[in-house]
């Protein structure tokens, strides 16, 4: 059974790697990296993202406002895919940021290898 998550840290707890370890020429599996691997945000890429998800609460809120004026089809259409695209772009800056952080904060080659491969998997699943 897996340790309980830590409300400090709302962090999943580590998982060990039952593979062999990971190098260039053999990836790592979603299971060989921890969230001790898993570095926090740069308080300010932090703070950029927060800002991009409260524009974008603020456009999610007019779009309510919008519906429930009464304001057409066609123009609430346009707000929703502002929203969308703005939130593909705190998406894509949020991974950007990610790998930024794994280059410059890494203390080692395979460390940065597998951090830019645990973002590459991300981006795959969700992007």
């Amino acid at each position: 059974m897996a340790a309980p998550v830590s409300p400090k840290s709302k962090r999943r707890p580590a998982t060990s790697a039952t593979s062999a370890p990971a190098t260039p020429d053999n990836p790592a599996t979603p299971t060989d990296i921890t969230s001790e691997e898993d570095p926090n945000f740069r308080p300010e890429n932090l703070r950029d993202i927060i800002n991009r998800l409260k524009r974008i609460e603020g456009q999610v809120r007019g779009l309510i406002d919008m519906l429930e004026n009464g304001r057409s089809y066609e123009e609430v259409a346009q707000q929703m895919a502002a929203v969308r695209k703005a939130m593909d772009k705190a998406f894509y800056r949020m991974m950007a940021c990610s790998v930024m952080e794994a280059i410059t904060a890494s203390e080692s080659e395979i460390n940065t290898f597998l951090q830019v491969e645990r973002s590459t998997r991300i981006l795959e699943k969700y992007a």
